[in-house]
This record gives structure tokens, sequence and C-alpha cells, in this order.
């Protein structure tokens, strides 16, 4: 039998929530509408005038208001490096807000979300050894020859650095919110198995609006989302997640040049670019994310996460 009620879901029993877990996801949902909300005031107050403009010249032009057309708008806006860097640094709201239900609605402990000081250095540091690790999924499809990668000459490596800080930011946030949150929550209600389920899908769903997301986009994002569930759990934290989560983005978004979850980033040391068209291989628009190579990767990290969860029981007998 392996352990998968770590002390962080034993702490989050104390919470005060309901035992429905439709209760739990309804919640969550309304919690995670105030979080958008408050991530992009800051960016909506830098983009409206001109996203503004621009939609006005489109619906000018006779051509239809679409979805699609707001977003490719939308998309071009905020390629700009100071709106991309706005947008990664808002979404500590993410974090803030997520810590503030918790511990005030839910009244749990901030323990039960996973923040341990004890070893919190260390394990940060081997979570970014496990992220670069991971997204040397890259690498692969280069030596496959499914991709090409060539150095960006002129770089700005000022704007990479802050961009490399936003990330940090923007992937604590994300774990915060659908680990440290969502997983944690229903980890002190309900059977494990839902936790890290509910969680995954939740956060798979949340990039349904993103380019190029597609069915395999889905499936790899779940299979992330299971992934840090399993790390988080191994470790009874939630540092090494959060680093594996703004390694991951920051590496393939600008260090490689690869488009993460169908967002492009403005500045990256490399460029890489698909050699085929065949999006199963190269992800499409969506990026790396939505390649089979990502998909064995993830998969063979579930199963090691698997297999150290399995030691660590029979250890403990």
């Amino acid at each position: 039998m392996i352990k998968m009620k770590p002390k962080m879901f034993r702490e989050s029993e104390k919470s005060s929530v309901s035992e429905s877990l439709i209760v739990n996801i309804f919640s969550f949902l309304i919690v995670m509408a105030l979080i958008l909300a408050a991530e992009s005031v800051i960016p909506w107050i830098m983009t409206k005038d001109e996203i503004t403009a621009q939609v006005t010249e489109f619906r000018n032009s006779g051509a239809p208001i679409t979805f699609s057309a707001i977003r490719d708008i939308s998309s071009s806006v905020t390629a700009d490096s100071s709106i991309y860097l706005a947008m990664l640094f808002s979404t500590v709201f993410g974090t803030i807000i997520s810590v503030i239900y918790c511990r005030f609605f839910e009244a749990r402990p901030i323990r039960s979300m996973g923040v341990v000081k004890r070893k919190a250095g260390r394990h940060y540091l081997r979570g970014i050894l496990v992220g670069l690790l991971l997204s040397s999924v890259a690498l692969v499809t280069v030596l496959f020859r499914v991709n090409n990668i060539s150095f960006c000459k002129g770089a700005d490596y000022v704007t990479i650095l802050l961009i490399l800080l936003g990330f940090g930011i923007q992937g604590m946030s994300e774990e915060f919110i659908f680990r440290g949150f969502l997983m944690n929550t229903l980890g002190g209600r309900h059977h494990p198995f839902v936790a890290i389920g509910v969680s995954a899908v939740a956060f798979s769903l949340a990039h349904i609006l993103n380019p190029g997301f597609g069915v395999l986009a889905f499936v790899n994002i779940a299979m992330f989302g299971v992934f840090a569930s399993l790390y988080m759990i191994l470790y009874d934290d939630i540092w090494g997640a959060c680093a594996i989560h703004s390694v991951w983005n920051f590496m393939h978004g600008s260090f490689y040049g690869i488009s993460v979850s169908g967002s492009d980033t403005t500045e990256s040391v490399f460029r890489t670019t698909p050699n085929i068209s065949a999006k199963l291989l190269t992800g499409g628009e969506f990026g790396i994310e939505g390649s089979v190579f990502t998909t064995a990767v993830l998969a063979a990290g579930i199963a090691v996460l698997w297999l150290k969860l399995k030691k660590a029981s029979d250890t403990e007998k």
C-alpha cells in the first residue's frame, strides 16, 4: 500500500470546508474568478487603449469579430516586453489570494498548503534541477530532427533575467492555486486520487482558451499536474513543485524560444523552429507541451515518482 496521505493532507482535515466535492469545486471556481480578475487589472490598464484601437480598426475593415480575432489581437498587444512582464508579475495575486482564502476562509494552517520552512531551500534547488531535466525534452526534439535550434543574436538579457523572475512568481502562483489550494483542500476531505485527478484536470482546463490547445495538449498539461501533485506528496511541501513549474516555463519560453502553452515570449537565448509540419511531434501553435515527446517525458517522470512513493512507503513499514 503506497502512502498517499502526507502531513499537508492531514493538516487540511482540520479545515472548515464542506465534505461535498461539488461544493469544494464550486468554491474553487469562485476564488479562481477573483484571482483572474485581480491578475488582469494591471495588464488591462496597460493595454486597453491599444486593444480597443485594434478592435475598432478590425471592425471597420468589415471582418467579423470572433473570439479568435480578439485572442489574436490580445496576443499581438501583449507581445510587448513590458506588457508580458506585467502579466507575469501580476500572477503574484494568485498566490496571495489563495493563501488568504485557505488560511482565513477554510481556516486551515498554512502548513496544509505545503508551505514548510524545513529544507525549503534544498527542495527548491532540487526542483530546479528536475525542471532542467524535464525541459530538456526540447533538445530531444532537436536530436530527432523534429525541431531546429539557433542562437538569437542581440537578445536582451536584462529582459530575459526579468522574465526568469516573472516565471518564478508565475510558476509559484499556479502551484499555490492548483496544488496548495485545490489539491490539498480536496486531499483533506476526499481520496488522494480524487484530489490529484480533479486538480490536474482543472489545471489543464485553465489553458483551454490558449492558442493551439487540443486533446494532446489537454492530456499533457493534466499529466504535468499529476507529476507536480505526486512530487508534492513525495516531499510533503510545495517548494520543489514551484521550482519545477517555473523552470519548465522559463526554459521552454526564454531559453529554448518555444511557445509556452500557446504564448510566445518576447526574448529568448535560442529560437527553436519546426523542421516538419506534424503537430503531433512539434506541438504546433501550443508549443512543445502539445507534443508526444512531452507525453513520453511526463509519463516517465510520473512512473519514477510512483516508484519513489512505493519505496518510501515500504521503508516505513
